[in-house]
């Protein structure tokens, strides 16, 4: 079977945009079984608790949760696994300073296939605040109403 092209979006993680300010974002890949492809295939997964942590110079995925393959048997996976995260060693030793250093989070901010590898996409992130979180929805409407009120304006009924 030839191998698929492109990078097709599996999941997001809207919430993380939300509640987080992204630094900077880093590709990693992860470390599945074969039922967890399959699950990941089939577009089940959730990454509302997830995050990731550097143990031991390696990173890994805590709270990602991929069920069950319904095929399966025996061999299935546990949902909630920790998971390994492919990243080169430059990388991993970046992350690690700038986490220690300044109280930055790694948070998941989606999984895909890139020509056929299951890769996620990290973001380092600081917390945001609750006053932090109301201007960037204001800023939000604002542009929105910007941008309703130059198409009125420019279909001439304003």
């Amino acid at each position: 079977m030839p191998r698929e092209k492109g990078r097709k979006v599996v999941a997001t993680n809207r919430r993380a945009r939300h509640d987080y300010t992204i630094l900077d974002t880093y590709e990693a890949g992860i470390a599945l079984t074969g039922t967890e492809v399959k699950s990941l295939r089939a577009g089940r997964v959730s990454l509302v608790d997830a995050f990731a942590q550097v143990e031991d110079g390696e990173v890994y995925l805590h709270g990602m949760h991929i069920p069950e393959y319904t095929h399966g048997t025996w061999t299935n996976h546990e949902p909630r696994r920790k998971r390994k995260l492919l990243l080169h060693r430059m990388e991993i030793n970046r992350l690690v300073g700038k986490v220690r250093e300044s109280g930055l989070t790694l948070v998941p901010l989606s999984v895909y296939f890139s020509n056929g590898w299951a890769k996620i996409e990290l973001g380092l992130a600081r917390g945001k605040k609750a006053y932090d979180k109301r201007q960037t929805l204001a800023r939000r409407d604002a542009e929105r109403e910007i941008s309703r009120a130059l198409g009125r304006r420019g279909k001439g009924m304003a």
